[in-house]
């Protein structure tokens, strides 16, 4: 068993359809259970921050989110807005489709974009790997690093597959032992967290926290 597996944990809650309710006991949730983070919509990020002020609980959001296909500027600028409403962590998707069009500077640039928007502030690029082959992975997770993120995660939860035991091991490979590693998508049991630790995970993205301790 992981000591203290909470701090491993981005409680998240990402759902279109979420209402200020669920919001208000995602971030009670993480209170009480002393969870690295919350992961939020941006419209929500003001509301946590609030919610949160006090705990050593962080607030986190995602960029371009789920697509990945919205422009540098407009990711940059989200960036901006949602720092400003209080968010500690940013986690962006990763142009995906200029990466499989083999653009790597405009994956680059989108990536530095939000970097510096950030000010500082964590951030971890999504890579959507179940749309990437593993060559793009390794690809999408060396961009990451040249453009001065701190993480790189598998996946929005949205799209084609989640987290793999593979895939994370792949990323922690790549990246090497001082950039973070985020699992994120379909971990909803205790076993499945623990064997994507132990494959390199510093960090899990998941709405099962609750669940998983």
């Amino acid at each position: 068993m992981i000591e203290n597996m909470a701090l491993y944990i981005d409680h998240t809650l990402l759902k279109p359809d979420a209402t200020v309710e669920q919001i208000d006991q995602l971030c009670r949730e993480a209170a009480e259970h002393h969870f690295f983070s919350v992961c939020v919509n941006p419209y929500w990020v003001n509301r946590a921050h609030q919610n949160l002020e006090g705990t050593k609980v962080k607030v986190a959001t995602v960029i371009g989110f789920p697509l990945g296909a919205t422009t540098k500027k407009m990711k940059a600028t989200e960036t901006t807005l949602s720092v400003a409403d209080g968010a500690d962590e940013i986690d962006m998707v990763i142009n995906i489709g200029a990466l499989k069009s083999g653009d790597r500077e405009i994956v680059l640039q989108d990536i530095q974009g939000v970097v510096q928007a950030a000010h500082g502030r964590l951030v971890k690029v999504i890579l959507e790997t179940g749309l990437l082959t593993r060559d793009e992975i390794i690809e999408a997770c060396l961009i990451s690093k040249e453009a001065g993120a701190h993480f790189v995660k598998t996946s929005t939860g949205f799209l084609a597959g989640g987290a793999t035991i593979e895939n994370v091991a792949l990323m922690r490979n790549t990246v090497g032992p001082d950039m973070g590693v985020k699992a994120s998508g379909g971990i909803k049991e205790q076993q499945q967290a623990l064997a994507m630790i132990e494959a390199g995970a510093t960090r899990l993205g998941t709405s099962n926290g609750s669940k998983l301790l």
